[in-house]
């Protein structure tokens, strides 16, 4: 009996150790489990978004890709040198982005008028106004706005510049 009375004081000992490991080991694989679902859950519904833009716009996504490029001839004009003694001048090398060779076609014969708004804004600049990479994007959306105005109905998307020199 005294072997019988050892033992049982054992194994109480023994379960209170395992119970410890199996409750963390428990915890440990419901955070595994949660966490990986988490991670498939967002996964797949991201995948599911460009899939179903993959089925549905298609369209879109060629036309991004299938834009055009028309170049302009270069340009090169005289800055506004208001009590300045030396002139400045600016040469410039533009390309507009355009849709569709449909649009190349419409721009063609408006050229004069882009190349004549082009030359009226830009002969009114100032050095200092080109300064910066801030004085870059406003020259930008000031050409993108006023070829657009010069050629509507037809639309160009962007106005790339090739070329930059200010002296």
């Amino acid at each position: 009996m005294a072997a019988e009375a050892e033992v049982g004081t054992e194994a109480p000992a023994k379960k209170g150790i395992p119970k410890l490991f199996i409750i963390i080991g428990a915890a440990v694989v419901v955070l595994l489990l949660a966490g990986g679902g988490l991670f498939f859950f967002m996964s797949s519904s991201g995948s599911g978004e460009a899939a179903a833009e993959g089925a549905h716009g298609e369209a879109a996504a060629t036309e991004a890709h299938d834009t055009f490029i028309f170049n302009l001839p270069p340009m090169m004009v005289n800055l506004n040198s208001e009590g300045q003694a030396n002139p400045s001048f600016m040469k410039l090398t533009v390309a507009l982005e355009v849709a569709d060779e449909h649009m190349m076609t419409e721009i063609q014969p408006r050229l004069a008028k882009v190349i004549d708004a082009f030359q009226v804004y830009m002969r009114e600049l100032r050095k200092s106004d080109l300064e910066g990479s801030a004085g870059i994007y406003r020259l930008k959306e000031e050409l993108l706005r006023r070829v657009n105005l010069a050629i509507y109905p037809a639309h160009v998307n962007s106005v790339l510049f090739k070329e930059i020199l200010v002296q």
